[in-house]
């Protein structure tokens, strides 16, 4: 029997509030989860209990207090997100990438975390000087405020925060936000545009996401599935809460109403799947799983080379197959091969081709196989260990890397994707690059703001 117990979403919901002219624009948006029963059929249910609660005021302030090396030279350089205040309730990936990207682009973000012990993502390893690597990547910028909240004085500091926020973020457990009283029935009264949908009591991980959305049928060898070495679930539903946030942002400030969204875990990674989903259709055969290499486009992927080193190279048209056989394999009759005639073709008989392939290139060393490929302007790659793309020379010539600090000091870090560095002299954005802070760190900061420093 199937097991049922999946709760698929990062379920967001957003009420956008805009001011313009002394009046007040409402509108209630709503990113809504969904949960799929596959024995039952195709009933979708709002699942989940995630809310960002956007309003039209700014913040009153800006910036964290704890400035890392990357962000001092660059403090006063403006960001689209400048004045934002975005209040979360999380943990895990999905939601705390998204609230990082904010922050990257100037929100300030404060983070509720349980005393002591934090973000349970605070422990999942200790690979960065004592430091979980999932929680400095997704959390540097971002202010701790640590609180109890099944204390009712803690709770009471929550609801201090709301009226500051721009933003408010809860992905809580399910049914926690109804036992702490930050439900939407029972936050309507004081915040008349927050909404929430039916949330179930089901669990959702980055895993059981994969696998329902089909992601594990076309990964892996022909053997054995495989899922993707990242929480590929988790960043994708991540992705679009960010980018769908922004997008209601600027359309609010267009037309002074917010907008319905709609996000969850499996939808993110359904959309991710638009190509074998279509490559399936009207009852089409699915791709083969093929490990490294790619299911419809052959050859693309890694092949060994003489010295044990392994080489990832693409062909995507006839052009360059020419060209791949007669510099590389060193075959021109290939191409009058009608097993490999066209693409379509080398995919059926991918075996045969793979052997040939395995034996031209066994007669050069991974370089010389690069060197080869480079002369055939055919795309390669080399198959990098992390270590290899810590080292990586594009990376280094184009400055992608910078410094963050944390609770057991600095550590280097990629920038943002659009970003240029903080040294830079082009045009473009600098993205806040503040500490990732330890549990608690800013309780006296911002309970000060709050006039509740005693």
């Amino acid at each position: 029997m199937r097991n049922k117990w999946f709760r698929f979403c990062l379920d967001i919901n957003v009420t956008l509030q805009a001011r313009r002219e002394g009046r007040v624009f409402n509108r209630i948006n709503e990113l809504r989860g969904t949960q799929y029963w596959p024995a039952c059929g195709p009933q979708w249910r709002a699942v989940g209990t995630n809310v960002l609660n956007i309003q039209g005021h700014r913040a009153s302030s800006t910036s964290s207090s704890s400035a890392s090396p990357a962000s001092k030279n660059a403090s006063q350089s403006p960001r689209p997100l400048d004045g934002i205040m975005v209040v979360s309730i999380e943990q895990a990936i999905a939601a705390p990438f998204c609230t990082r990207q904010l922050a990257d682009q100037g929100a300030r973000v404060i983070k509720i975390e349980r005393p002591g012990v934090g973000d349970f993502a605070r422990d999942y390893d200790t690979r960065v000087n004592g430091l979980a690597s999932h929680f400095v990547w997704t959390n540097r910028s971002k202010e701790s405020l640590a609180l109890d909240l099944k204390a009712p004085k803690d709770l009471e500091v929550v609801k201090r925060l709301l009226p500051r926020a721009d933003v408010l973020v809860q992905n809580l457990a399910p049914g926690a936000t109804a036992r702490l009283g930050l439900s939407y029935e029972q936050l309507k009264a004081s915040h008349p545009s927050l909404i929430d949908g039916p949330y179930s009591k089901k669990k959702a991980y980055d895993l059981l996401v994969q696998a329902e959305a089909g992601m594990l049928s076309i990964t892996g060898t022909k053997s054995e599935p495989a899922k993707v070495g990242i929480s590929i679930a988790d960043i994708a539903a991540g992705m679009y809460a960010y980018s769908n946030i922004l997008a209601a942002l600027m359309l609010r400030q267009k037309t002074g109403k917010g907008s319905k969204l709609d996000i969850s875990l499996l939808e993110s990674m359904v959309e991710w799947m638009g190509f074998p989903l279509y490559y399936t259709y009207d009852g089409a055969q699915a791709p083969t799983r093929a490990g490294a290499s790619h299911a419809a486009i052959y050859p693309y992927g890694p092949f060994e080379t003489g010295d044990g080193g392994s080489v990832m190279l693409g062909i995507q048209n006839e052009r360059e197959w020419a060209k791949f056989c007669s510099i590389v394999l060193e075959d021109s009759s290939l191409t009058l091969d009608t097993r490999f005639a066209n693409n379509s073709l080398r995919v059926q008989n991918r075996d045969e081709l793979r052997d040939l392939i395995y034996k031209a290139l066994s007669k050069y060393t991974m370089s010389e196989a690069v060197a080869k490929l480079e002369e055939a302007s055919i795309a390669n790659a080399a198959v990098n260990t992390m270590r290899g793309v810590w080292d990586h020379p594009q990376l280094r010539a184009r400055r992608r890397w910078t410094q963050v600090d944390t609770p057991k000091g600095v550590v280097p870090a990629p920038l943002p994707p659009g970003f240029v560095h903080v040294d830079d002299g082009a045009e473009g954005l600098r993205p806040r690059m503040d500490k990732v802070p330890g549990v608690g760190e800013h309780n006296q900061k911002i309970l000060k703001e709050l006039g509740l420093e005693n």
